[in-house]
C-alpha cells in the first residue's frame, strides 16, 4: 500500500475531480492535504480518502513540509506528493527534494512555470516559438517594442489560463498594460510577440521520458480572444482523428518540447499555433492536466475516466488508455449584458434551452446549465458548458456551433 499526499490549496470543481480519482486507485492510501475546512469536502469524496489534514499557505514549499512531515509521523512513510494546479508545482518540487519523495522535482516544473524561462529553453533547443522578454519597467517594454513591432502579449511570468493577459496594439497600451502587471514595483512581466493563427492545444501523457498518449484540442476562437470579448461564445473540440498526418509535425514538436524541458512521467498541455503560411509556433507548456473541462472531453472521446487514470500515472507511472472511439467538444455559455462579474452581475434569462434538447439533445452526455440568480463567472468559461459527442467530429463541430447560437444567457446588475 502506498501512502500519497494531495496538495489541492482550494478545492474547486476541476480539483475535486482529480481529488476523487487519485482517492480511487487502488493500492494507494490518499490524504488530502488543503487550506480548506473537512465540511467543504463532498461525503461521498471523504468515504474514499484515508485522511485529510488542513494547512494554510499551500503555496510556500515550506508549509508542504511541514504537513507532510506531521503526515508521515502519523501514518508512515509517504511515498508520492501530488498536485494538479498549476501553481503549486514548484512548491510541490521543492518540498519533494527536501523530502526526499520521488517525483519532478523544483528546477523542472521551474521550466514550466518561468515563461520566459520556458522559452528560452525552447528556442534553445529548435523548437518554434515567439520572441520575448522579460522586462521589468516600461522603457524596457517600449525597446522589445521597437525591436520586434505590434501587436505584443503582455503577461506574467508565471500565469495561468490567459488570466492577466493583454493584447496591445500601441506604445500606450504596451504602458498601460506593464503598468497593470505590476512592472516597476520589484516585479518582472513577460512580453512577447503575438503570434497569429489558428490556436490548439496538445495533451501529452509521458512515462520515464517517452511518450504514451496524447490528445489534440482545438479552440474556437483563441482564449485570449475569448477574453477580450465579452460577446464571444467559446467551444473546444478534440477530434477523433488525433493520429491524423496533418498532425504529425504538431507531435514531432510537442515531443521535442518536452524532452527539451525535462519532462519525464506526467500529463503536459501545450498550447501551440497553426500560422497562416502553415507553419507552427508554440505558445506555452504547462506540466499539469489542462483545465477549462478538457480532461471531461478526453474522458468521453475515449470512453475511459482520464482522472482517475491521472491519478494512477501521478502515483503508479502507469496509465493505459484505450482506443479513441468519439469527437468530443465544449460549448461555454457565456452571459450577455451589463452585468459583469466586476459590476456584481447575475444571470437573469437562459433561453433556447428547449430548442437546444430538441435539436442535440441526443448528442449530449454532461452539461451545467446557468441558473437564474448564479453570479457571473466574469471568466472565459462562463456562466456553464453543454459537452457533446459523436463518432463523426464534424457532427460534433456542428453541434457545438449551433449550441452557442441557441442558447443565449442574459446577465444584469444585482439590485441593491
Amino acid at each position: 500500500m502506498r501512502n500519497v499526499v494531495f496538495v489541492a490549496p482550494y478545492l474547486m470543481d476541476a480539483t475535486l475531480r482529480f481529488v476523487r480519482g487519485a482517492a480511487a486507485v487502488n493500492g494507494a492510501r490518499v490524504v488530502l492535504l488543503t487550506e480548506e475546512p473537512e465540511e467543504k469536502i463532498p461525503q461521498d469524496l471523504r468515504a474514499l480518502l484515508f485522511g485529510h489534514w488542513r494547512q494554510e499557505g499551500l503555496l510556500d514549499h515550506a508549509n508542504i513540509v511541514k504537513a507532510v512531515t506531521e503526515i508521515s509521523r502519523r501514518l508512515g512513510t509517504v511515498s508520492r506528493l501530488i498536485g494538479m494546479l498549476e501553481q503549486v508545482q514548484v512548491p510541490l518540487g521543492r518540498a519533494r527534494e527536501e523530502l526526499g519523495i520521488d517525483g519532478m522535482d523544483a528546477r523542472t516544473a521551474e521550466r514550466f512555470r518561468d515563461k520566459g524561462l520556458m522559452k528560452d529553453v525552447l528556442r534553445a533547443a529548435g523548437v518554434p516559438c515567439a520572441r520575448h522578454r522579460k522586462i521589468s519597467d516600461e522603457s524596457e517594454a517600449l525597446a522589445f517594442a521597437k525591436e520586434t513591432g505590434f501587436p505584443l502579449v503582455v503577461k506574467p511570468p508565471a500565469g495561468a489560463g490567459a488570466k492577466s493577459t493583454f493584447r496591445v496594439e500601441t506604445a500606450d497600451e504596451l504602458v498601460q498594460s506593464v503598468r497593470a502587471c505590476g512592472a516597476g514595483r520589484g516585479r518582472e512581466v513577460q512580453v512577447e510577440e503575438f503570434v497569429t493563427g489558428d490556436e490548439h492545444s496538445i495533451d501529452t501523457v509521458t512515462i520515464h521520458g517517452k511518450p504514451v498518449w496524447h490528445s489534440i484540442s482545438h479552440y474556437d476562437p483563441s482564449p485570449l480572444h475569448v477574453v477580450e470579448n465579452p460577446w464571444i461564445q467559446w467551444c473546444v473540440m478534440v477530434p477523433r482523428e488525433i493520429d491524423h498526418p496533418r498532425y504529425d509535425d504538431v507531435r514531432q514538436v510537442a515531443y521535442r518540447a518536452l524532452d527539451a524541458l525535462g519532462m519525464r512521467t506526467g500529463v503536459s498541455h501545450m498550447e501551440w499555433f497553426r500560422r497562416r503560411d502553415g507553419s507552427l509556433a508554440v505558445g506555452e507548456v504547462g506540466c499539469r492536466p489542462p483545465g477549462a473541462q478538457l480532461c471531461t472531453l478526453h474522458s468521453y472521446a475515449h470512453d475511459f475516466d482520464l482522472y482517475g487514470a491521472w491519478g494512477r500515472l501521478a502515483i503508479f507511472d502507469q496509465f493505459h488508455p484505450l482506443e479513441r472511439k468519439y469527437a468530443a467538444g465544449a460549448a461555454y455559455l457565456r452571459g450577455q449584458g451589463p452585468g459583469g462579474a466586476r459590476e456584481g452581475g447575475r444571470v437573469a434569462f437562459v433561453n433556447g434551452l428547449e430548442q437546444a434538447q430538441r435539436e442535440l439533445g441526443h448528442l449530449v452526455v454532461e452539461a451545467r446549465l446557468p441558473r437564474v440568480g448564479q453570479t457571473a463567472s466574469g471568466t472565459y468559461e462562463g456562466e456553464g458548458y453543454v459537452i457533446v459527442r459523436h463518432p463523426e467530429t464534424e457532427v460534433v463541430r456542428q453541434a457545438l456551433r449551433r449550441l452557442v447560437t441557441l442558447i443565449q444567457v442574459g446577465l444584469e446588475q444585482e439590485r441593491r
